[in-house]
């Protein structure tokens, strides 16, 4: 019986900092210029917190300026934009982030339209989407997510995915949609699924690499899998389980990781997969960002 290589995000996002590090240096000594991260955090999401803590301890640990603007839970939105405003025209700030999920009375899409695509780290606002979809991404910004799913599947398989299938499960504008685009530049052949395809699980087995991002706990077992396919978890779901009659809960993937393991060449574990990666791709976003403000390429 096989078992697949367990792709340690945890380790490559910790050599990519050190990197990222080694080029803020020069980045300051050459151009006197130190990146700056401005994130903006709405209200007390436990998650969201936890999430705001990881990026400023990573952001600090590559040597950037890291400024965190933690706002009330009932901030109007026309406070929410003036921030943005004051940040975009911040000539020491190249790079914004707004943690989602925002309070409901918030609009997403306006907020995240306001920040300008230069600094426009998240890869979400619509310049940048469609720099992705055209793949003129030279100065672009890809969402963080799928950049980093995209240099492990890399890491497994070379940047050329030529003759390769690909399913990614699940569309949505942060992970499905960029996932795909990415993979399609690198030649794959792409597949996205989603909550209306019919027989998913025969979709699924037809992939060299499967990408799945549904929010489903463990949906993803190895019968539904290709022998030696490369496979990306990008879900984190929190389930209860109880043991010696106590409740404890614990993080798991989209992906049944031990079924998995069985068949497939490769997997993202949950927790140490793909959550690492997106944090330090934030990291790489915002050195390209001061990178591209002095005139250098990304």
């Amino acid at each position: 019986m096989t078992t697949a290589k367990r792709i340690d995000g945890k380790a490559k996002a910790a050599e990519m900092s050190e990197k990222i590090a080694a080029d803020t240096a020069a980045l300051r000594e050459q151009h006197g210029v130190t990146p700056g991260l401005a994130v903006v955090i709405i209200g007390e999401d436990p998650a969201s917190q936890v999430y705001v803590r990881n990026k400023k301890k990573r952001a600090e640990g590559c040597g950037f300026y890291s400024v965190q603007h933690s706002v009330a839970e009932d901030i109007s939105q026309e406070d929410v934009l003036q921030l943005i405003n004051d940040l975009n025209n911040d000539a020491s700030i190249h790079g914004i982030l707004v943690q989602l999920p925002l309070p409901e009375h918030l609009d997403e899409q306006a907020i995240t339209q306001s920040i300008s695509p230069g600094k426009d780290v998240d890869g979400f606002h619509f310049v940048n989407i469609g720099k992705l979809t055209s793949g003129n991404t030279a100065d672009a910004f890809v969402p963080c997510t799928p950049a980093g799913c995209m240099l492990m599947i890399e890491d497994q398989l070379g940047r050329d995915l030529s003759g390769l299938s690909a399913v990614v499960m699940g569309r949505s504008n942060i992970v499905g949609k960029p996932m795909a685009s990415l993979l399609m530049q690198a030649n794959a052949t792409v597949t996205i699924t989603h909550s209306r395809t019919k027989d998913l699980a025969s979709v699924v087995r037809q992939a060299d690499i499967v990408v799945a991002a549904i929010g489903r706990a463990n949906m993803v077992k190895g019968d539904w899998v290709k022998p030696g396919a490369v496979v990306i978890d990008v879900g984190i779901n929190r389930i209860e389980t109880t043991v010696d009659g106590e409740t404890k809960s614990r993080l798991t993937g989209d992906v049944d990781f031990e079924s998995v393991c069985e068949v497939a060449k490769a997997v993202t574990p949950v927790p140490g997969g793909v959550g690492p990666m997106t944090i330090v791709m934030l990291m790489a976003n915002t050195l390209r960002a001061a990178r591209l403000s002095v005139g250098l390429n990304a």
